[in-house]
C-alpha cells in the first residue's frame, strides 16, 4: 500500500492466489482496475466477476466481499480516496463547467454500479495508479486520480439524496441506534441481545433486519469497526498486544486473523507500507 503524501489518497497493488476478503466496506471511495485474472465479489445483492481490464466501483460505506474466480487467483490495482476530496474535485468541475457547485451536505455523488466495462475509464485509473506509485510526485498523483475519478464520476455516478434524520422510518431509526451501540461498544463482548433490546426487537428479527439494512450482519459490522480502531491506533504507535485488547479482540493473533481477513495483509506489513509514503 502506498498513500500520498498529501494525504486523502491510498494504492494497493495486490495478486492473490488464496485469501479471500470477509464482508466489509471502506471509508472512502474505492476504484480500481482488475489486472489479472478473474476477481469475484459479492456486492448489492449480487455476485460480480471482474476481468482483466474491467473497473470496480465502491462507494463509501458499500459492503462487498472478495475472492478468486479461478485457480489462477487475480491481480487488481485499488486506489482508495477520501470522500472530502472528491467532494472537492466535483464541486470544482460544476464551477468549471458553469453551474452552481452543489455544496449540500445533503446531496453526494456515487457510483450507480460496483463493476462496468470502460475501457476510457480503466486507462485513466491505470495512468493514476502509474502516478501515485511515483515516488517524490504527490502533486501528479493527486492530479491524475482527480481526472479519474472525476470522470467515472461523471460517467458512472448519480447525485443521491440520503435519509435525513427527521427522515427515517422507525425501522431505520432502530437500525442506527444498533449501529451507533457498535460504533461505541466495539471493545465489548457485544450480544445479540444487547442489541436487540436497543432496537426492541427479538433477536432473529434484530440480526435480518440489520443485514437487510446495511448488507451486512451486525458481527460483521463490528469486526470492521474493530479494524479501523485497530489501524488508527497503530498509527498511533500502539504496540500489536495492547491494540488487540483495546479493540475488542480476544488476543494478538486474533486481531491478525480479522485484520488479514480485511485488509488482505497482517497488521505489520500494512502499517510498513502505509507510513512510508
Amino acid at each position: 500500500m502506498r498513500p500520498l503524501a498529501s494525504g486523502g489518497v491510498t494504492l494497493l497493488n495486490a495478486h492473490f492466489t488464496q485469501h479471500r476478503f470477509e464482508r466489509h466496506s471502506h471509508e472512502t471511495y474505492s476504484i480500481g482496475v482488475t489486472r489479472s485474472g478473474v476477481q469475484t465479489f459479492a456486492c448489492r445483492g449480487a455476485r460480480h466477476a471482474s476481468l482483466a481490464g474491467d473497473v470496480i466501483l465502491f462507494n463509501p460505506d458499500e459492503p462487498h466481499d472478495g475472492s478468486r474466480g479461478t485457480e489462477a487467483g487475480f491481480g487488481y490495482s485499488m486506489l482508495y480516496v477520501d470522500a472530502t476530496l472528491v467532494h472537492a474535485w466535483m464541486g470544482d468541475r460544476d464551477a468549471a463547467g458553469g453551474g452552481a457547485p452543489d455544496r449540500s451536505s445533503m446531496a453526494t455523488r456515487y457510483f450507480k454500479a460496483p463493476l462496468v466495462h470502460d475501457p476510457e475509464g480503466a486507462l485513466l485509473l491505470q495512468q493514476a495508479v502509474a502516478a501515485v506509485a511515483e515516488r517524490q510526485e504527490s502533486l501528479h498523483g493527486e492530479e491524475r486520480t482527480a481526472a479519474a475519478m472525476v470522470a467515472l464520476l461523471g460517467r458512472h455516478g448519480e447525485l443521491r439524496r440520503p435519509w435525513a434524520a427527521t427522515g427515517l422510518d422507525a425501522g431505520r431509526q432502530r437500525m442506527a441506534l444498533v449501529r451507533e451501540y457498535l460504533d461505541a461498544h466495539f471493545a465489548d463482548d457485544v450480544t445479540v441481545q444487547a442489541l436487540a433490546t436497543q432496537a426492541g426487537l427479538s433477536r432473529a428479527h434484530l440480526t435480518r433486519a440489520f443485514t437487510a439494512t446495511y448488507g451486512m450482519a451486525p458481527h460483521a459490522y463490528l469486526n470492521m469497526v474493530r479494524i479501523r480502531q485497530a489501524q488508527a491506533a497503530l498509527r498511533q504507535g500502539g504496540a500489536l498486544a495492547d491494540v488487540a485488547a483495546a479493540c475488542g479482540f480476544a488476543d494478538q493473533s486474533h486481531l491478525t486473523r480479522r485484520f488479514k481477513g480485511q485488509v488482505g495483509m497482517a497488521p505489520a506489513r500494512w502499517l510498513a507500507q502505509t507510513s512510508q509514503p
